[in-house]
């Protein structure tokens, strides 16, 4: 069976559905996995070994050129050679809809009313309904698993074995861990301002933490922000990393600390500790506790269906609660 996912984007969301992919092959050792992706978030899925191809779009160049718009529709439709015995839109938007029904007709997707584009329902053969604001990382493993004829439980994914792989990663990174010391990452940045802790916050845990605390960024602002942190505290600036290498250096510490992002949704992929700080975005929705990985969470009323980009109220998370965890978690828990 030849079996494609579309899930195009952003890392976090990409990574709650690559939980499932263990679980399929586990039903069906036989079975063929294409993943379409958007090409800035394709490493994430690299050396899976329970993937067989994964295929990359660049839906993002027609914002710039409408011109391109033809020309991605001709690039995609020749993946339709590869006569899919089923195809999944695990995302549940227009963009994702169409560049499935341009793969083949045996679409599978979330009904209108477990989306928030409905109308990209209507492009799918069979629907599924599964609420939008229960956890996103059930709801894709529902959506991945149900039209294969079985189901993946709650409890098989706190199971789950540790699903990011990584090879060819900048050695760079080994030079930053510190074997005589706990390691902990700061991810600093966030797609929106309101889900970025206060860099003052960041100061004052980092100087409270007699550890190896090392400082990611991604882009020019959040280097700003990390170069703010590192300048009045213990912490350490990281270099610009690739996906790949980011995959490798949390795989060797020993804590995450950050918002509602990517990268700290990775530590929960790995089975490494981690503290995701929620304001204006629903934990319950986003991740799972585990032993290891837990949550702070400000006192807003977060409506998954509507999320508010104003509210920034994560940054009224006490840092000394955050200090307190983070401590409970690398010398008091135990696995």
């Amino acid at each position: 069976m030849k079996l494609a996912i579309i899930k195009l984007s952003a890392m976090g969301d990409i990574i709650h559905a690559m939980v499932a992919l263990q679980y399929i092959k586990k039903h069906n050792a036989n079975i063929k996995i294409d993943w379409f992706v958007e090409e800035a978030f394709a490493q994430v899925l690299e050396y899976n070994e329970d993937i067989n191809n994964i295929y990359t779009i660049n839906l993002k160049s027609i914002k710039k050129n409408k011109k391109e718009f033809y020309n991605k529709i001709k690039e995609i439709k020749k993946y339709s050679k590869n006569s899919y015995d089923l195809i999944i839109d695990a995302q549940g938007l227009i963009k994702s809809a169409i560049v499935s029904k341009i793969l083949g007709k045996n679409i599978v997707g979330f009904d209108k009313d477990s989306i928030r584009e409905g109308f990209a329902s209507f492009l799918y053969k069979q629907k599924i309904n599964i609420s939008y604001c229960s956890n996103a990382i059930l709801r894709n493993a529902k959506i991945l698993s149900l039209p294969l004829d079985f189901d993946i439980s709650k409890e098989d994914i706190l199971e789950k074995k540790a699903f990011l792989f990584y090879k060819k990663e900048n050695s760079i990174i080994y030079d930053y861990i510190k074997r005589e010391t706990k390691n902990i990452l700061f991810v600093i940045g966030a797609s929106w301002d309101s889900k970025i802790y206060p860099k003052e916050k960041f100061v004052k845990i980092i100087n409270s933490l007699n550890e190896n605390c090392l400082v990611l960024w991604g882009n020019k602002k959040e280097k700003e922000i990390a170069t703010y942190i590192v300048k009045n505290s213990k912490g350490i600036l990281l270099p610009a990393l690739d996906i790949n290498s980011l995959k490798a250096l949390i795989s060797e510490v020993d804590l995450i600390i950050g918002g509602d992002t990517g990268p700290t949704h990775m530590a929960w992929a790995l089975n490494i500790a981690s503290i995701i700080l929620f304001g204006n975005t629903p934990s319950y929705r986003n991740t799972y506790q585990t032993n290891k990985n837990k949550i702070l969470e400000s006192n807003s009323k977060v409506n998954a269906l509507k999320l508010d980009q104003n509210d920034f109220s994560i940054s009224e998370i006490e840092e000394k609660n955050v200090i307190n965890l983070a401590k409970d978690i690398l010398y008091e828990k135990k696995d």
